[in-house]
């Protein structure tokens, strides 16, 4: 039988089939023995157990598409970045820190800004247009209130769809609400610091509709930069589209003369924050300091 893993905890695995039926699974030993351990969204050949003393087993993972380290999970069709309007507010740089990541695991990445009933300084607009105008699809929810959410619905269907953001921004609530089945823990903001209590323990993917599953992860409230600094311009979608166009080749768009990246920053063409988190991550990985 074929089916996909939606949750892995002990070793143990729960196994969906294309009709909606949950299998709980063992690996065989043979993954162990090959140094493979089975993800949360590996789609993967499995038996049924044959008693009821006996176990369902996996047999088979099969090829995944994307696979990520942390939190580990595969075969993702898109990440949704989720930021707050307010409580805790939207920085920027973390966000593009996000895109980075997902711009080098070759997910597809789009961004959610939750709770827009907080927006009393309509910041909004101006935030979206950034990332608009680079590609990045926007979607504006409010989980207090259910504003956005068929949008979002619509969005995410027929996906395996990974959120992904800091602590507090209302990932676990947005999953209650397109999964009631999910009763995910919602944290309390810190008033002091205004950041979120991690409450999600493991990865698990959540039915939301026809061949469409959200995962809540724990491992998306930090992410790793890349190793080399000049692989960093590949990944920033607005300067790898003026590869080949500065005065010298290899270009790395910092302090070198007749750059057509800072060029465009000058004419308005590139956002001044996407370039200053660019300058900020290239000094991170220089400094071999990677981890927000």
């Amino acid at each position: 039988m074929r089916g996909t893993i939606i949750k892995g905890i002990a070793g143990f695995y729960e196994v969906a089939d294309a009709n909606g039926n949950i299998f709980t699974c063992h690996a065989r030993g043979i993954f162990r023995k090959d140094g493979i351990k089975p993800l949360v969204g590996d789609c993967v050949l499995f038996s049924e157990a044959e008693t009821e003393s006996s176990e369902a087993n996996i047999e088979k993972i099969l090829p995944r598409k994307n696979e990520l380290i942390r939190p580990s999970v595969s075969n993702i069709d898109m990440a949704v970045v989720v930021l707050s309007v307010r409580k805790p507010d939207p920085q920027l740089y973390l966000l593009d820190k996000y895109l980075v990541f997902m711009e080098q695991q070759n997910v597809p990445a789009a961004i959610l800004f939750n709770k827009t009933d907080l927006d009393t300084d309509d910041i909004l607009p101006e935030y979206a247009a950034i990332y608009e105008n680079i590609g990045y699809h926007i979607l504006f929810t409010s989980a207090a209130d259910k504003r956005g959410i068929e949008e979002l619905k619509n969005f995410i269907s027929g996906k395996k769809v990974v959120l992904a953001g800091p602590s507090g921004v209302g990932k676990s609530s947005l999953t209650n609400i397109l999964y009631p089945g999910a009763r995910m823990e919602t944290g309390e903001i810190s008033r002091k610091i205004e950041r979120g209590k991690q409450t999600t323990r493991h990865s698990e993917f959540f039915p939301v509709g026809n061949d469409t599953f959200l995962c809540d992860t724990p491992g998306f409230t930090s992410v790793s930069l890349i190793d080399k600094e000049e692989d960093l311009r590949f990944f920033f979608p607005e300067i790898s589209v003026r590869e080949g166009k500065c005065r010298f080749t290899g270009c790395r768009h910092l302090s070198e003369p007749g750059c057509a990246v800072k060029e465009a920053v000058q004419n308005g063409e590139i956002a001044l924050s996407r370039y200053e988190s660019y300058k900020k991550m290239s000094e991170e990985i220089s400094g071999k300091r990677g981890h927000i």
